[in-house]
C-alpha cells in the first residue's frame, strides 16, 4: 500500500512530519499552568511560513487534552459575541451552564454580529459565563491566528483586559507577523499588551530536520543532513522540500529538484514577503545579493548610507525576520536561497 506524502505545502495545516518546537510549548504551558500563572497573555510571531500556526494548534491540542476549553476566534467582527456563541454551543459547558442556573436563552443565544464593537449584552452574558466556569474549576483558553491591528481586535483586547483584572481564569495566545503585533502592543489604550510576553520564532533546529528527513524518505544521515542545509531551519522550505523529494525521488536527484523548490518558495511566500517590505528595505536586501553574508560597512559604502539610517532599516529587516545580525559587524541571510530570490528579483 503506497503512503500518503507525509509533508504538506500549505500554510496552518499541521502536517504529518513535523519539527516540534519544545522549548516554546513548555514555556507557554509552564507559565498558564502555574498557579498563579505569571502572565495569561502569550503573543507568538515570525516570518510568513514560521510555523506560527502550527505551534498554535500544537498549544491548542496540549490544552484540550488537559481539559481546558479552547475557543478559536476570527479576528474580525463583534468578537465577543462569537466567543458566547461558542461557549453557549459547547457541549461540556452545558451541565456546568445548568448548575449555575444560567437562562436558557444562554445556552441557545443568537447575538447579532456588530461591526462598531462589542454589544454591551454580549460583554455581560460572558461574564456571567465565565463566573460559572470560574466556579466549577475550569479555565478557557482563547486562540486568535494571524490577528492584524484593527479596531475589532483592539476592542475584544480591551474588553479582555477588564476581565483579567477580575481574575477570570482566561488565557488568551494570539499570532501575527511583528508589525501587526508591534502595532498592538503599543497601543496607548492596550497597556497590558505592551508587558505581555512575546516569542519570536527563530530558525528551526536542522539537525532535529535532518532526523526527520532520514526517517520519512529513508535516507542516508548525510544526505538528509544536505536537505535540511537547504531549509535553513525555515519551517515552510522544510515542508516543500520534504513535500517535492517525496513525489520525485525516484525521477529526480536533489540538486535536479532545486529549480522546482525556488519556484515553489517564491510562489508561495517569497513573493509575499518582498511586497511586504518597503522600497528601501528592498535597496538594502538587493545590496546583499551578492553573497550570503557582507560586512555592515561593505553594504553602507554600497548603499551610500550614513551609520544612523542604516541601523533603522537594519533593525527592521532583523524584525521581519529577513537577516541574521548575531555575528557582530556582519550580515546574512536568514532565508534558505533568498539570494537566488532577490537576484531573480533584480533580473
Amino acid at each position: 500500500m503506497k503512503k500518503n506524502n507525509p509533508f504538506t505545502i500549505l500554510f496552518g495545516k499541521k502536517p504529518g512530519c513535523y519539527v516540534s518546537r519544545l522549548a516554546e510549548t513548555v514555556r507557554i504551558t509552564g507559565d498558564f499552568e502555574s498557579d498563579p500563572s505569571p502572565t495569561t497573555v502569550y503573543m507568538i510571531t515570525g516570518i510568513r511560513g514560521s510555523g506560527k500556526t502550527v505551534l498554535l494548534t500544537e498549544l491548542s491540542e496540549y490544552f484540550e487534552n488537559r481539559d481546558w476549553i479552547v475557543i478559536d476566534l476570527v479576528p474580525g467582527s463583534d468578537m465577543i459575541s462569537a466567543l458566547v456563541s461558542r461557549l453557549a454551543t459547547q457541549k461540556d459547558l452545558k451541565d456546568i451552564f445548568k448548575k449555575a442556573d444560567l437562562s436558557v436563552n444562554v445556552l441557545g443565544i443568537n447575538i447579532a454580529v456588530r461591526n462598531e464593537g462589542p454589544s454591551p449584552e454580549a460583554e455581560t452574558q460572558l461574564r456571567t459565563m465565565l463566573d460559572a466556569i470560574k466556579k466549577a474549576g475550569k479555565k478557557l483558553l482563547v486562540t486568535i491566528d494571524e490577528v492584524t491591528s484593527n479596531e475589532h481586535i483592539k476592542s475584544f483586547a480591551a474588553v479582555y483586559q477588564n476581565l483579567i483584572r477580575k481574575e477570570y481564569p482566561i488565557y488568551l495566545i494570539m499570532t501575527g507577523l511583528y508589525d501587526e503585533i508591534y502595532d498592538l502592543q503599543n497601543d496607548k489604550q492596550l497597556t497590558f499588551l505592551y508587558r505581555a510576553p512575546k516569542i519570536v520564532l527563530k530558525p528551526l533546529d536542522t539537525m532535529l530536520m535532518a532526523e526527520e528527513y532520514r526517517k520519512n524518505l529513508e535516507l542516508p544521515l548525510s544526505d538528509a543532513s544536505e536537505m535540511a542545509k537547504l531549509t535553513k531551519g525555515y519551517s515552510f522550505a522544510f515542508q516543500m522540500l520534504g513535500y517535492l523529494y517525496w513525489d520525485e525521488r525516484e525521477k529526480k536527484s536533489l540538486p535536479e529538484i532545486l529549480p522546482e523548490y525556488d519556484h515553489a518558495l517564491r510562489e508561495y511566500a517569497y513573493d509575499k514577503i518582498w511586497s511586504e517590505l518597503s522600497a528601501t528595505d528592498q535597496e538594502v536586501v538587493c545590496a546583499m545579493a551578492e553573497k550570503e553574508t557582507m560586512q555592515v560597512k561593505e553594504i553602507r559604502e554600497k548603499l551610500d548610507m550614513t551609520s544612523q539610517k542604516f541601523s533603522v532599516y537594519r533593525d527592521r529587516l532583523e524584525r521581519k525576520g529577513v537577516i541574521d545580525t548575531s555575528v557582530y559587524g556582519s550580515i546574512s541571510l536568514i532565508l534558505p536561497r533568498f539570494q537566488e530570490f532577490v537576484a531573480y528579483k533584480m533580473m
